[in-house]
This record gives C-alpha cells, structure tokens and sequence, in this order.
C-alpha cells in the first residue's frame, strides 16, 4: 500500500506532501480535507492545486537571488 500512495504522491506533484511538512500534519490529512474541499466547493480548488504545483515544480525561479554587492561581481 505505502508504494501505491509513494507512486502517486510522485504523481501528483507533492502538494499535499509539501503542506504536510509545512504544517507538521500527515500528508493523508492534508489530502482528505482537499478532498472535501473539492466537493464543497465543486472542484474550484482543483485551480489552486494546479497552481500549487507548478509553483512547486519551479520553485527555483521563484526564489530570491543573493545580492551581488556591484555589477562587477559575477
């Protein structure tokens, strides 16, 4: 079972994994309450979930870069 959930989490981007980790909670709570989310709402945080995710998977351009002290320094 731990493989099946391990192969789509990989899938899935690793949202709900990410906001586990963040939040200190299992990833499987974090999932089931997105569920219940999804059907309250109708599948609007369906958007939020794609958007989470692809700024997940580019996360390295979305963070800061060092501040260089002149425009010599390269």
């Amino acid at each position: 079972m731990h493989r099946i959930v391990a192969f789509f989490e990989r899938q899935a981007f690793g949202v709900c994994q990410w906001w586990g980790r963040k939040l200190g909670i299992e990833a499987r709570t974090v999932r089931k309450y997105f569920i219940y989310t999804s059907f309250i709402t109708l599948g609007s945080p369906l958007i939020l979930y794609l958007f989470m995710a692809f700024v997940l998977e580019h996360k390295a351009y979305f963070k800061p870069r060092p501040r260089r002290a002149s425009i010599w320094d390269l």
